[in-house]
């Protein structure tokens, strides 16, 4: 189960940077609105310093880490939803991601052509972007079930009540996903693949010389106290995306001898990618031994039966049990007997709710 990164923003607000640094896929950056033409993608391993952990015990024949894609979108720009700037083809590559990272600029720079920091107007004009190529395919759905809905069709009854709702909030210029819906409601947003259903983070791009202390941006404060006001619960990650990149292009000895706590230091892919896992729902869990020892996704909630189906979809059917072993204990133990020994290895059901860094072995009947 892997997933998809878009990463969106105005033009010149170091998107194709941050896509490079996080990549190590050379992504074409230039001071002019459309350097990006077609989506720059790439494929990532989430570096996970637990899994590492897990791989020094049993030294496995290979470690496999979580992956994530991302895709660089072109800059938009207003009037993109009406296709200007090519808006209509970039607004089509954003719907086939699972979580979009937007990047706003945040730093000084007199040699970008657009002048002038305002990231608040930044951020309104691609939401309201996102917002309105939302409303226009909603409107055509009106349009295609009305008579069908007034004639006493049920299907097309339930349909037009939900695009009702969903006119009503954009309308009001407001995400789809701030409103609440009832499970049949789901499956028919879901089949629209509404931009503004999709979760949203955002990248502050700031000045390196701020990132100690990101309050003394004032650009990301009021971006900050923007964001809190009207979308409370939206993650907004400060970083520099030169910074990144130039990071990026160091061998792993010149990064340590570059940073000043190469210990502590999270780099921007992996809080982006903890983003991207908190506003999915997704969690992890380890299946170890001698030929492999690998992370694997699942959304928050689903249970041991379902788990072991993203493995291997025979694996439903033929699930008997799962042995489980938290992390935690592992760590102290260091070894499944130990563990066992210790009365901290469980035998679960079918129906067993999952936890974030389970070590799970899967008994299936072949």
């Amino acid at each position: 189960m892997g997933f998809s990164t878009g990463i969106v923003g105005l033009p010149n607000v170091g998107k194709s940077t941050l896509f490079s640094a996080i990549t190590n896929v050379q992504a074409e950056i230039s001071n002019y609105a459309f350097t990006t033409i077609e989506p720059n993608v790439g494929i990532v391993d989430y570096y996970d310093k637990d899994l590492i952990f897990l791989a020094d015990i049993y030294q496995p024949n290979k470690i496999v880490f979580s992956q994530c894609k991302f895709i660089d979108i072109a800059g938009l720009i207003k009037g993109a939803s009406q296709g200007e700037g090519l808006g209509n083809k970039f607004l089509q590559n954003i719907k086939e991601v699972d979580v979009i990272c937007h990047v706003v600029r945040c730093f000084d720079d007199q040699g970008i052509l657009r002048t002038g920091v305002d990231p608040i107007t930044d951020v309104q004009v691609i939401n309201l972007e996102l917002i309105y190529a939302d409303l226009e395919l909603v409107k055509s759905r009106i349009l295609k079930i009305q008579k069908k809905a007034e004639s006493g069709d049920k299907l097309a009854k339930v349909e037009f009540e939900v695009c009702k709702k969903l006119l009503a909030t954009l309308e009001a210029e407001k995400f789809v996903r701030t409103l609440n819906f009832e499970e049949h409601e789901l499956e028919i947003i879901k089949t629209y693949n509404l931009l503004t259903y999709k979760p949203m983070f955002y990248v502050a791009n700031i000045n390196d010389n701020q990132l100690e202390n990101p309050s003394n941006n004032k650009n990301y404060l009021e971006l900050k106290q923007y964001l809190n006001k009207t979308q409370p619960n939206a993650e907004i990650i400060p970083l520099s995306c030169r910074y990144e990149y130039e990071l990026s292009q160091l061998h792993e000895e010149e990064k340590r001898e570059f940073l000043n706590n190469p210990d502590t230091y999270q780099s921007g892919l992996n809080k982006i990618v903890a983003t991207s896992y908190d506003v999915l729902h997704y969690e992890t869990f380890y299946t170890v031994g001698k030929d492999e020892v690998r992370s694997w996704l699942y959304k928050r909630g689903m249970d041991a039966q379902q788990c072991a189906g993203i493995i291997h979809t025979d694996f439903i059917k033929g699930f008997v049990r799962a042995e489980i072993m938290k992390f935690n204990d592992f760590k102290i133990y260091k070894s499944e007997s130990e563990v066992k020994n210790a009365g901290k290895l469980y035998i679960e059901g079918k129906k067993y709710m999952m936890n974030n860094q389970d070590i799970v072995h899967f008994i299936i009947n072949k």
